[in-house]
């Protein structure tokens, strides 16, 4: 599997304390970005365009990694988002299967870029979650929840258990359909 490209972090700040405000509002994001630098600069954004805050009159309390608890198992994860077109501002449900949301996240950006001509920039994410098989609304993703689906191995040679019984020439050539 290739590695994710995006990492997910969550960026703890708030605005920096005065006399007239000593405790100011902490606020809390998880931000999608290829590292710590682009997070925080993504976290500043985001937080001018809501609370009208800026990183000179604003301090970054705590930055950490966040990792996918259990990456062996495929999920089915929704991501809420909007993004800025050349015609306007839409917003956006998409389905992703995939082991971390991470991976999910990356396949969004391919596909948006691809299918919308939309860059890392204009993409906002809102909202992610896993999404149980039922709950399902894509058919994209919905192909994959069918129980009969079958992956068949059409061509496979058959090994002998250990060395001792394989042989240098055979008389018969060797049969690789089976069902």
């Amino acid at each position: 599997m290739v590695q994710a490209r995006l990492r997910q972090y969550q960026v703890v700040g708030r605005h920096v304390p005065t006399e007239a405000q000593p405790n100011p509002t902490v606020f809390r994001m998880k931000i999608f970005a290829p590292n710590e630098v682009v997070a925080k600069s993504r976290f500043w954004y985001f937080l001018h365009q809501m609370h009208k805050m800026k990183k000179t009159t604003g301090e970054i309390l705590d930055i950490n990694e966040l990792v996918e608890r259990n990456s062996r198992i495929i999920k089915n994860y929704a991501i809420w988002l909007k993004y800025d077109s050349r015609s306007g501002t839409h917003n956006m449900y998409r389905e992703y299967r995939d082991l971390t949301l991470t991976g999910a996240v990356d396949q969004l950006y391919a596909e948006m870029a691809g299918r919308h001509r939309a860059r890392f920039r204009s993409i906002q994410i809102i909202r992610t979650g896993v999404v149980d098989a039922k709950d399902v609304k894509r058919a994209h993703t919905m192909q994959y929840h069918n129980s009969g689906i079958k992956f068949p191995l059409p061509h496979r040679i058959q090994r002998p258990p250990n060395k001792s019984l394989r042989g240098i020439y055979k008389a018969v050539r060797p049969n690789t359909y089976y069902h």
